[in-house]
């Protein structure tokens, strides 16, 4: 009997797991790729992540960041004259000639579509003069603008250096900042383009096997692929489903195949699990008798059940799980209340008026009062002067 009863408890405990709390666990994703990260594209939420600060080489996805420093620095509809430098590049490239004149928007879909390092190479030198102003600018952009802690860039393209190195997370980042840009989202998720060069007439494919069509998966948004021999296998995507949109960032893979099936994993666990809201600026919370509002629209990342919204004492809105885990926390403002106005009664006028009344009456009296006593002494004194 006693056997029987421990059986059945390891049953009941077994389906409690599977059933239960311990389903949002078992749902997360198991990668092969050596660091990935899922966030939300927009709020920002890291929903899934694995080795997502080690310092790693990125390879070409280190466009993306070049993508969107030229786009914010500089004019696309400029027109660059290439240099001699393109010559001497190494690894894909979109054939670009000395002396040849191209926009600084079809430069930048060249390297991006393409994976052009001799546009990559064009680009910072021309937005910055050489390759050691460029790099110093571009890293101060990096960090001040986009908030990244631990990456350094030495080029624009991604070609093997030991001290070009990032991580899953700053380009999460990075990623996320440049999805805010109209002219990169279009860049990001263009399949095809025709190239009309000097020495290259071609039409242009992404390398991204999902954004094109190769491996289906229609909720993909844009792409960028990555390799170099240090780096393997890099892949950035991004995807939506009308409910969330997600970026997902996989770092050294050793094949191809897998590191696209990782990214499916990352998204199926994203839309399966995850949905995203707003909260609206001037929106109030409460905690007990403190009360707080957000200063601007902000977009949220909640659980699809079992959400919950708190605020502490501090103004911070966090966003937990079934199980009280963390998914977001933004800062509010708090609000303080104005006192209700006490409006001035027209009593002092009043006052005034009644001591200004008084104080001519006083006078009034005594002055009836002098005139009395004066008469007074006159009818006695008349009196005397009859008696005699």
């Amino acid at each position: 009997m006693r056997k029987y009863l421990i059986f059945v408890f390891i049953l009941l405990l077994n389906m409690y797991l599977i059933t239960g709390e311990g389903k949002a666990e078992e749902d997360a994703p198991e990668l092969t790729s050596e660091a990935a990260i899922l966030m939300d594209t927009q709020s920002g939420a890291i929903l899934y992540g694995k080795n997502e600060e080690i310092q790693m080489y990125p390879a070409s996805l280190t466009k993306i960041a070049t993508a969107i420093y030229a786009i914010e620095t500089a004019n696309l509809t400029d027109q660059i004259t290439i240099g001699e430098e393109v010559l001497d590049i190494d690894g894909t490239r979109v054939y670009l000639n000395p002396g040849e004149q191209v926009s600084l928007k079809k430069l930048v879909q060249g390297m991006m579509i393409n994976s052009g390092n001799d546009a990559a190479l064009a680009i910072a030198i021309h937005l910055d003069g050489s390759l050691e102003n460029f790099t110093r600018n571009f890293n101060e952009f990096l960090e001040e603008k986009i908030g990244v802690k631990a990456t350094h860039f030495v080029n624009p393209h991604g070609l093997f250096d030991e001290n070009h190195y990032t991580t899953a997370k700053d380009l999460g980042l990075i990623l996320n900042y440049a999805m805010k840009n109209e002219d990169f989202q279009e860049i990001f998720g263009t399949k095809q383009m025709e190239w009309d060069g000097e020495s290259w007439d071609t039409t242009l494919l992404s390398h991204h096997r999902m954004l094109k069509g190769e491996i289906p998966y229609e909720e993909v948004t844009g792409g960028k692929t990555g390799f170099v021999d240090q780096s393997k296998q890099t892949l950035a995507t991004t995807a939506e489903n009308g409910q969330i949109k997600l970026t997902a960032i996989l770092l050294k893979s050793e094949f191809k195949r897998r590191i696209y099936q990782d990214t499916i994993k990352l998204f199926e666990y994203g839309f399966a699990n995850f949905h995203s809201t707003q909260i609206m600026k001037g929106e109030k919370f409460e905690n007990g008798k403190l009360k707080f509002k957000a200063d601007d629209d902000i977009y949220l990342t909640e659980p699809v059940e079992q959400a919950e919204r708190v605020v502490d004492s501090d103004g911070v809105l966090r966003i937990e799980n079934d199980r009280g885990e963390t998914i977001q926390s933004v800062e509010l403002k708090a609000l303080i209340e104005k006192k209700p106005e006490v409006k001035k009664t027209t009593q002092e006028p009043e006052q005034s008026s009644i001591l200004s009344f008084n104080t001519i009456l006083g006078a009034i009296v005594l002055i009836i009062g002098a005139a009395v006593l004066v008469m007074n002494r006159r009818q006695k004194k008349n009196r005397r002067a009859r008696s005699r």
